[in-house]
């Protein structure tokens, strides 16, 4: 079948032929309902193929439901608990993790420079620090022209890095903010050397395994990985299927695919003292500021904001070739809600955080 007829099958005869439920707790019945409304109004407007959303209350999951497809040619119906998706920059959190980790073990040093962790990356103007590189404070580029786009493929991390390592830096580090996927991937090449592991390799040690999350993993090109799903862009009301890519040069930025139920586990994790120390949690989930004192509303690898009622939260969107996501995590009232979507550029806007305040307002 056209995936112009799929859509209008799709969006005619409306989401619920076509969603998987893998939780509802029965004391949210009416909120999830409410929910729901939501994102079938959000999956409409938008014209996304298939979603995945989970959300947990006080450490358990009281919602998680599959809507739309996965796969639109083949009619494989979303599963939170097995699609994996294109997370995008939910990545830099997962990365934030293992940097946690090692800063807890002493084996990285906030403060100290990149050249300390990364002797060979070509020498700057300044020396920015870990903590202003992974804060998008230490002047490094993001993206530019057609690299967002990229079909090569880097065998290391290192290798990756060469897109951008003889680029001047864009400012004095600590003097402005500057959102850079590019930094991501030169703190994965530190993390390297302070562990003396490969990346995925530490990944999977220091968050994967220890938080259960079984279908996390890069979105390598060369295997096939049960459960991924196809991704798609929209072209008027239709769509197509998103361009290749090799996401090899920025695993750390934004190369990983995952469950929604993956995603939550890790959200979870940011709400306990179990994974990471709770100092440590606080370090990384505050925001950072500029040199004149003026608030960045970015730790290490999390956003930390207020919503529109003025409630703090933290966490990360993120956008990919093929994949829009959402991860807020509200510490005061303990929920998470995690959306995941294979749509490029589907502007989730505020409806993560929406469907937070559903939740934490039942009553």
């Amino acid at each position: 079948m056209k995936l112009h007829a799929l859509a209008l099958l799709i969006f005619g005869i409306g989401f619920h032929s076509a969603c998987t439920q893998s939780l509802q707790d029965k004391k949210y019945a009416k909120t999830i309902l409410t929910a729901t409304d939501s994102v079938n109004h959000l999956m409409r407007n938008k014209m996304i193929p298939g979603l995945a959303i989970t959300v947990s209350v006080k450490g358990k999951v009281v919602w998680s439901q599959g809507f739309g497809y996965a796969d639109l040619e083949q009619k494989v119906a979303v599963d939170p608990s097995k699609s994996r998706f294109r997370i995008g920059s939910i990545s830099k959190s997962l990365t934030a993790g293992a940097l946690g980790k090692l800063y807890e073990q002493h084996k990285i040093i906030l403060d100290s420079s990149v050249y300390y962790y990364v002797p060979d990356f070509p020498r700057k103007k300044y020396r920015p620090t870990i903590r202003q590189v992974s804060g998008h404070l230490g002047g490094i580029r993001h993206y530019k022209g057609e690299e967002f786009l990229s079909t090569k493929h880097y065998a290391t991390v290192k290798e990756g890095l060469t897109m951008f390592a003889e680029d001047t830096l864009l400012f004095k580090p600590g003097t402005r903010f500057q959102y850079s996927s590019h930094g991501f991937n030169l703190i994965s090449a530190a993390l390297e050397k302070a562990s003396q592991k490969n990346f995925l390799q530490l990944m999977q040690e220091s968050v994967f395994e220890p938080l259960s999350m079984k279908n996390t993993w890069a979105d390598v090109n060369d295997s096939l990985i049960d459960h991924r799903t196809r991704f798609y862009q929209r072209a008027g009301r239709t769509w197509t299927n998103a361009p290749y890519v090799d996401n090899s040069y920025k695993w750390a930025g934004g190369g990983f695919i995952s469950t929604s139920e993956d995603i939550s586990r890790f959200a979870n994790a940011m709400l306990r003292s179990d994974f990471l120390k709770k100092e440590t949690i606080t370090l990384l989930t505050t925001s950072q500021k500029l040199m004149d004192g003026k608030p960045t509303f970015y730790g290490i690898g999390f956003g930390a904001e207020l919503d529109p009622k003025g409630v703090p939260y933290f966490g990360h969107s993120g956008g990919s070739v093929g994949g829009t996501s959402d991860m807020v995590i509200y510490p005061n009232a303990e929920v998470t809600v995690v959306i995941l979507t294979n749509l490029s550029s589907a502007n989730l806007g505020a409806a993560a955080n929406h469907i937070a305040e559903l939740f934490m307002n039942q009553k």
